[in-house]
């Protein structure tokens, strides 16, 4: 499983953070991970840093071995809330 990360304005990028998600997917998904061949992850914060409730998003596009991509997304306070909800929703 592929996974690549993608942040936005809000949220600086770093090796630590992606090493951070990717670990915290590769745990959540490990027993479907041999289906999902590339993962695309999506965090944006929308009020930047104005400190507000469930402004961190996660989304995740799995793609799928022989199926659609899927997609899901998830809000939160903090990213790693927002990351494992997403991860639950797309185990579901």
């Amino acid at each position: 499983m592929k996974i690549q990360i993608n942040t936005d304005h809000n949220i600086e990028g770093s090796a630590q953070l992606n090493a951070q998600i990717s670990a915290q997917l590769v745990t959540a998904l490990n027993h479907i991970s041999a289906h999902i061949t590339r993962l695309e992850v999506h965090l944006s914060e929308k009020d930047g840093d104005k400190g507000r409730q469930n402004d961190k998003l996660c989304l995740l596009e799995a793609r799928l071995e022989g199926r659609q991509p899927l997609a899901v997304t998830q809000k939160a306070d903090t990213l790693d809330r927002a990351v494992d909800g997403a991860a639950a929703k797309l185990i579901r």
